[in-house]
């Protein structure tokens, strides 16, 4: 049997949702490693739209939901992340994109001491229970270094988010560690069973980031296979 991935969106584009380079290689690398997924988002409004040609609030201050607009990545076949069961899948995957940081929790503004969207919470802490793979690229991984660090009274996790010094020094005021790496490569935490890569922390290429998500999404499958 295959095993089945969960996606985790937020929108749709990298300053206000997902990153679309990011998502589109973690599906593609899924499919070709044969594995089944499902698209996730949060069906309420994303934190802030913004125009992608001018990198300004869009005009008019529009609303856009992060579901509906995730759905343009996911080809339409989307589910509120309120539905994500963790029994239900082997491991869930969170793309990156700056959206992560402003919808799914609000480090964009506060940093070290975010909040994380209760949904968001309940599937990280689900899946890392159950000991089921946890991936994440980009700017999510500070999600899993705030839910899982030991100020949230969890065990602590190690992360990377490429070179960064300054998101390096809020995942250790989190309660986690960070591991520098390269844009082409992964990390994996085998003691909490979560794989990050840094994609676009870095000034990368397309294809570099997708080498890496690549190589992030080699290890979820790894774990996944192990069953341990």
């Amino acid at each position: 049997m295959n095993n089945r991935v969960a996606v985790v969106l937020c929108g749709s584009g990298r300053a206000d949702g997902s990153e679309i380079h990011e998502s589109v290689s973690v599906l593609i690398h899924l499919s070709r490693a044969g594995a089944e997924y499902r698209c996730f988002a949060p069906d309420a409004p994303q934190t802030e739209v913004i125009n992608h040609a001018t990198n300004k609030i869009a005009a008019g201050a529009p609303t856009r939901n992060m579901m509906v607009e995730a759905a343009r990545i996911s080809r339409g076949e989307i589910s509120p992340l309120a539905q994500l069961d963790p029994a239900v899948f082997d491991a869930v995957i969170f793309p990156g994109g700056f959206g992560v940081a402003k919808n799914l929790c609000d480090f964009a503004t506060k940093g070290a001491e975010c909040s994380v969207l209760p949904d968001v919470v309940r599937v990280i802490k689900g899946f890392h229970e159950a000991r089921k793979p946890i991936g994440m690229c980009c700017i999510a991984p500070v999600l899993a270094a705030r839910v899982l660090g030991t100020r949230m009274n969890g065990p602590g996790c190690t992360v990377t988010l490429g070179s960064d010094e300054r998101t390096a020094a809020a995942v250790q005021t989190m309660g986690s560690k960070h591991a520098a790496r390269g844009v082409s490569e992964a990390f994996t935490d085998t003691t909490n069973r979560l794989v990050t890569s840094p994609a676009y922390m870095y000034e990368a290429k397309p294809h570099e980031v997708f080498d890496g998500i690549g190589a992030m999404v080699a290890g979820v499958m790894a774990l996944a296979a192990s069953k341990k």
